[in-house]
């Protein structure tokens, strides 16, 4: 509870830049009143490690980019994902998120059903699986 306490309260003070204590009461107010939703342990882990996965791809990202200047890439294919299972949305965007910041990926299609549609570059090598 005091963790969604203090982030409703910093998000209360970031829009209205104002810490006057009617303005601190307030946001109290609306910090309390708000309903709130239980987050069982299990999203709690798929969150960290999602966003250990944004941290671990910015190199990726970056090394990805380099390659693709240096030797372009004329091949491209279509291919099927499957997403974790126990995805909430944020965690489907934040997958669809990770798969679009590298250069060489574009999440296009989120299915129902379980799966990333993704269209990645590739040197032209036949070690791609093609779907």
């Amino acid at each position: 509870m005091i963790g969604h306490l203090i982030l409703r309260l910093t998000l209360w003070f970031l829009l209205t830049s104002d810490f006057s204590l009617a303005n601190i009461t307030i946001g109290v107010a609306v910090a309390l009143l708000l309903p709130r939703s239980y987050t069982s342990p299990e999203v709690w882990e798929d969150w960290l490690k999602a966003l250990w996965k944004v941290v671990a791809v910015i190199p990726t990202a970056y090394m990805e980019a380099f390659e693709m200047i240096l030797h372009p890439h004329h091949h491209e294919e279509i291919v099927m994902e499957r997403v974790h299972p126990r995805r909430t949305p944020g965690l489907v965007f934040l997958d669809v998120f990770l798969i679009t910041f590298t250069p060489k990926t574009i999440a296009i299609k989120h299915h129902k059903y379980g799966w990333y549609k993704v269209h990645r570059l590739h040197k032209g090598d036949d070690s791609c699986t093609r779907t």
